[in-house]
């Protein structure tokens, strides 16, 4: 082939890309169009570079239709398109060399994936719990992987985004921001990028944190004179941060300066980064700017909730890793019937499962309808004034109160559980609670997440909620 005929194709593989930098969004040209490269013409092909394996099925599977078009219209008629692999040349960040990190991971023995991962540098032989406190280990849960993510199209972006960043198949964005409501996937896929990571580069320091553990050990770092330890752990020692729920840090303006501090330190060695949280930077109160600004400054995608089909997917896989045989008609039933979060889903295949080995009897479509009216009559046959008489009545607070601005803690607890229990127990939507009460729809998420995470590690506020409940449905 001819210098002048490969320039020819090449400069009309140029115009391709600018074409479809102006009808792509701009993240999605960014994953994947922009880093692809024009390598040449072979046996009637026009050969193509993606920077990956993973990078090359997702442009054949989603772009390629298009490729094929524009290039018909650029007169290159009757070429077939061929992708090909190829290992771009770029700057690795400092410190991602394998060879160049202390072992940070235990593996299981002979495996290749790990059993459990923690953060290094931490005291051994604590608590493992993965909300354990300043000293124990913040584990990746084994199965928050990848290939156990049903993808959809509430999530396919979230998904392919955070694998592409995982896979560093998109140089120009190392930063992602997942937004999510409960139970929709974000910790799954935070965490899913921390294994594939660990799984090309087990010496990778890979952090996982939530917001909270992170302000309690600088809050502890600060105590005990070695604040210049924890910055160095954050900015010197670590290549990827998995920040889980920064919503948390609402009004803690200190720990939100140094986290941008950090953040920063991280960035300028492209470092890979990685945020979840249930609400939008914007509308997370006392929020500083900056910090909003960094956190937003690479790729933000949104989790929705899943819609018919993907729910179907999800009953099929989450029914076959409990050995579940369901047939079509159940499978679809339970999509039909149910369309909460993924956790909802997962509790009526438990409640399946039990029913049908405590009774002994197969899984039917009665048995089915059953499940679904005990889980959705729980929620459609309370209102909110019940639940604010009870929650009043127990917290001993008058329903002013509980709408009122006030910001103490005898009045903010019950607000708090009264919106927890009012989502968790009536279909109602974000914003009728939200002015049952006089506040706005992100305070109601950011009131179930705070519930959510003390419920978590507070016993006695767990056993209050569980009591409230069952006083909801009458078993008390």
């Amino acid at each position: 082939m001819g210098v002048r005929a490969k320039k020819s194709m090449e400069e009309a593989w140029k115009e391709i890309k600018e074409e479809m930098r102006a009808e792509l969004p701009r993240s999605s040209f960014s994953l994947w169009i922009k880093p692809i490269v024009f390598l040449g013409r072979e046996n009637g092909s026009i050969l193509l570079g993606c920077p990956n394996r993973f990078s090359k099925n997702w442009v054949t599977e989603n772009y390629l239709p298009v490729i094929k078009e524009k290039l018909f219209k650029q007169g290159l008629k009757g070429l077939e398109v061929e992708l090909k692999v190829v290992q771009q040349n770029r700057v690795d960040a400092p410190g991602q060399n394998a060879s160049s990190h202390p072992t940070a991971l235990h593996y299981e023995a002979g495996g290749n994936r790990p059993h459990q991962l923690f953060l290094p540098n931490l005291a051994k032989g604590l608590s493992s719990h993965p909300t354990a406190g300043i000293g124990g280990r913040l584990l990746l849960n084994k199965h928050y992987t990848f290939e156990r993510f049903v993808v959809g199209k509430s999530n396919e972006f979230a998904y392919s985004a955070s694998k592409a960043i995982a896979h560093g198949s998109c140089p120009d964005y190392n930063m992602l921001l997942l937004l999510a409501n409960t139970g929709l996937g974000k910790t799954h896929l935070s965490q899913a990028v921390g294994h594939l990571i660990l799984r090309h580069n087990p010496q990778c320091r890979v952090f996982y944190v939530t917001a909270e553990e992170f302000t309690n050990e600088m809050i502890s770092s600060l105590r005990n004179n070695c604040i210049d330890r924890f910055k160095n752990k954050y900015r010197a020692l670590c290549d990827v941060l998995l920040l889980e729920e920064i919503h948390f840090l609402s009004g803690k303006l200190k720990i939100q300066q140094e986290l941008a501090h950090t953040l920063d330190a991280l960035a300028s060695d492209r470092k890979k980064i990685i945020f979840t949280s249930s609400l939008p930077p914007k509308q997370i109160p006392s929020f500083s700017r900056d910090l909003s600004s960094r956190v937003t400054a690479g790729l933000v995608s949104t989790i929705e909730a899943p819609d018919f089909e993907t729910r179907v997917k999800i009953i099929m896989h989450k029914a076959s890793e409990q050995g579940l045989n369901l047939s079509s008609k159940i499978i679809e039933l339970l999509a039909e019937g149910l369309s909460d979060d993924v956790r909802h889903l997962e509790s009526a295949l438990r409640c399946l499962k039990a029913k049908s080995e405590l009774l002994n009897q197969k899984i039917t479509l009665e048995l089915a309808r059953e499940v679904i009216s005990h889980l959705s009559s729980q929620r459609n046959s309370l209102d909110l004034e019940k639940i604010q008489d009870l929650v009043c009545t127990y917290y001993k607070v008058g329903q002013e109160e509980l709408k009122s601005k006030s910001r103490k803690k005898i009045h903010v607890l019950p607000r708090n559980i009264y919106i927890y229990l009012s989502r968790q127990h009536t279909e109602k939507s974000v914003e009728q609670i939200a002015r049952s009460i006089n506040r706005s729809h992100s305070t109601v998420l950011y009131a179930c997440e705070v519930i959510n995470r003390k419920m978590a590690q507070d016993p006695k506020l767990r056993r209050e909620i569980h009591f409230l409940s069952d006083k909801l449905h009458g078993t008390k």
